[in-house]
């Protein structure tokens, strides 16, 4: 079983910047691709950004492409995803996950490909 515990969540005016980070406790987190995904009110939770386990690849959505960057420290056992020039339609629960495996194609960007999810932190970005 691996733990995830997001923080770094708060309020942000637009093109403000906010770092979430995600700490991982429990089975060797260094052999996990991690995600970021988010979900606004009566939306679908959506991908955000992903990382290999050696932290070599990066995969992110087409809308957080430039401002967003997602990294990982192995020793830290911690996922970082440093948010720059924020904008009001980032507002949203963001959520940290993982899995032990090797994901191809498209199977990164989907909720159903990670096994292990934290319990979210709220970002809320203000025109």
């Amino acid at each position: 079983q691996v733990q995830l515990v997001e923080s770094g969540g708060g309020w942000v005016q637009a093109g403000g910047s906010l770092r979430l980070s995600c700490a991982a406790s429990g089975r060797t987190f260094s052999t996990y691709v991690a995600g970021w995904f988010r979900q606004a009110p009566g939306k679908e939770r959506e991908f955000v950004a992903a990382i290999s386990w050696s932290g070599e690849r990066t995969w992110y959505t087409d809308s957080v492409k430039v401002r967003f960057t997602i990294s990982r420290d192995n020793a830290k056992n911690t996922v970082y995803l440093q948010m720059n020039s924020l904008k009001p339609e980032d507002t949203a629960v963001y959520y940290c996950a993982a899995v032990n495996a090797v994901l191809s194609g498209s199977s990164f960007s989907a909720v159903k490909s990670y096994d292990y999810w934290g319990q979210g932190t709220q970002v809320t970005v203000s025109s």
